[in-house]
């Protein structure tokens, strides 16, 4: 990204974004029409949640079997030869048609229906490609095969590790066999040996994903749209990345953040932590993996929990007293944090910083030196320690930043203007470009409408920051959110848009709101 590089974004998780075509949720194919709609809008930016694997049961897309493979929710099926050559949704039993019908009506992601209904079929799919091409060796045989070779690097234990979960009945692997928790190489080898139809199939799915992948991310680079990722900080301890890796993780000792004023408490994630002292003895091979895998997916991905990469907080999962940062001294921190931050930027993608919460001052000093932007949450960026905590004008945001109205994890616009009280308003107002687009109209008193919807997020368009990302129920002014962190319920991960991608343009307030993105990209020379 250069100095003059402005540009505007939404954030749309994949599987909030699904199309007439769609299954119950977005999947690959439906990048192509969201990306050409947010084009029409002036918006050159996607920004998706992760995209890795889930277990059955699972529905946080932070929670994950694998850091590197797409889950196969996620593939269109009316994209996949095979289903197509067997007569497509046609070819479906009539209860799976009633239920596919069901999915798409759906106001919410239906996990539990929409995952073993896609690999049901998916299944059969596969199951026609072994006949009819992987068998006779067909070219499309062969560029499986290719496929399976090159990325051989993290598809070969990804495929041993399904197979091994399908077979232990979902157990995590510290319970599995010790020969096959230990890695023995014999064990491994008949495996592959034994079981290759097995393997196969979860690499005949990376391997779709991957060819549909490709041609959505030609379809959003014909559009001027960048696909951003997002880069988990952990991975889960029933995962292919830590079964493959384990000296490169502390399986007794669970990350998370020290008590707050958010939490008197603080948080335990469960998820093991990093061995540093064994990931830099090994070059880092397992992030430089990841960095790889970031560059052949995306533009560019916002790099979760970004401080954990410089500090890790993480507790022993026998001594909840165990409590530490490692490193444990500043000058270490900078070091490991620069480094690792090198590492995913060396591998060519763009890298935009998660660096909310409790963040040490030098962690932010660093990501200025290095020019990484970090974010700016209007309702977050006051003046704390000044007299009224006014809030910073965005004008006056660093150029090397993303501006945002929230995040995943943050109530919409909506709720916390709704919630928020008269001196919090009133401060609000006050902010010099604020007040300029407001024309110095009282607004304390109104509830959120689309005045005041469109004077902040026009006021976030116009900051200094470089990027500017927008929630998509941000720019609609809607009440729903993403993800209520501490909680599980149904609402989590399960927002859907109230319209298929490929039909925005036939409505009128997506159409207004295109029209609105547009105007205020070409004011603000985001174009």
């Amino acid at each position: 990204m250069t100095g003059s590089d402005r540009r505007c974004g939404v954030l749309v998780p994949l599987f909030s974004a699904p199309s007439s075509r769609s299954w119950g949720c977005g999947d690959i194919g439906d990048i192509a029409p969201l990306t050409r709609w947010l084009s029409h809008g002036g918006q050159r930016l996607l920004q998706l949640l992760p995209l890795n694997e889930m277990a059955a049961g699972d529905c946080s897309p932070y929670s994950a079997m694998s850091a590197s493979a797409i889950d196969p929710i996620y593939i269109s099926l009316a994209d996949v030869p095979e289903f197509v050559a067997a007569g497509g949704e046609a070819s479906l039993a009539a209860v799976d048609r009633q239920l596919l019908a069901d999915l798409r009506q759906s106001s919410r992601v239906p996990y539990g229906a929409l995952r073993p209904l896609k690999l049901r079929v998916l299944t059969s799919a596969f199951e026609r490609f072994v006949s009819n091409e992987w068998l006779p060796g067909t070219p499309r045989a062969a560029s499986l095969a290719a496929y399976v070779q090159d990325e051989a690097w993290w598809l070969d234990s990804y495929a041993m590790f399904r197979v091994l979960h399908d077979r232990e009945g979902g157990r995590v692997w510290l319970e599995w066999p010790d020969t096959f928790r230990q890695r023995d190489p014999d064990a491994l080898a008949r495996l592959r040996t034994e079981s290759w139809r097995e393997m196969l199939f979860y690499q005949y799915l990376q391997w779709t994903a991957s060819v549909q992948w490709v041609a959505a991310r030609v379809a959003a680079r014909d559009a001027g749209v960048a696909l951003f990722g997002d880069l988990p900080f952990m991975v889960d301890l029933h995962s292919a990345d830590v079964w493959a890796n384990q000296e490169s993780f502390h399986l007794d000792r669970s990350v998370g953040v020290p008590p707050d004023a958010f939490s008197a408490t603080g948080q335990d994630w469960g998820m093991p932590a990093y061995n540093w002292d064994a990931l830099q003895a090994s070059g880092f091979g397992w992030l430089r993996d990841r960095a790889r895998r970031g560059a052949q997916l995306f533009d560019g991905y916002r790099v979760d929990h970004l401080v954990g990469f410089y500090r890790t907080y993480s507790r022993r999962r026998s001594d909840r007293e165990d409590a530490r940062f490692v490193p444990l001294e500043q000058l270490d921190q900078l070091r490991l944090g620069e480094h690792v931050l090198g590492l995913f930027r060396a591998a060519g993608s763009d890298v935009i910083a998660e660096d909310l919460g409790v963040i040490p001052d030098f962690v932010r000093a660093s990501l200025a030196l290095l020019g990484v932007p970090g974010f700016r949450v209007f309702r977050w960026e006051r003046a704390w320690n000044e007299h009224g905590q006014p809030f910073r004008d965005p004008t006056q945001y660093p150029v090397v930043s993303v501006a945002t109205t929230g995040t995943h994890d943050t109530e919409t616009l909506a709720v916390w203007w709704d919630g928020a009280q008269e001196e919090e308003r009133r401060a609000v107002l006050a902010i010099p470009s604020v007040r300029h687009l407001t024309q110095d109209a009282d607004l304390t008193w109104s509830p959120f409408n689309p005045r005041v919807r469109d004077a902040l997020l026009e006021t976030l368009c116009a900051s200094a920051s470089r990027i500017v990302i927008l929630p998509v129920q941000d720019v609609f002014g809607w009440y729903d959110r993403i993800n209520q962190p501490a909680t599980v319920n149904e609402a989590n991960w399960t927002y859907r848009l109230p319209w298929p991608v490929d039909r925005l343009d036939e409505q009128p307030e997506a159409r207004e709101r295109q029209a609105a993105l547009l105007a205020w990209s070409t004011k603000y020379a985001r174009l």
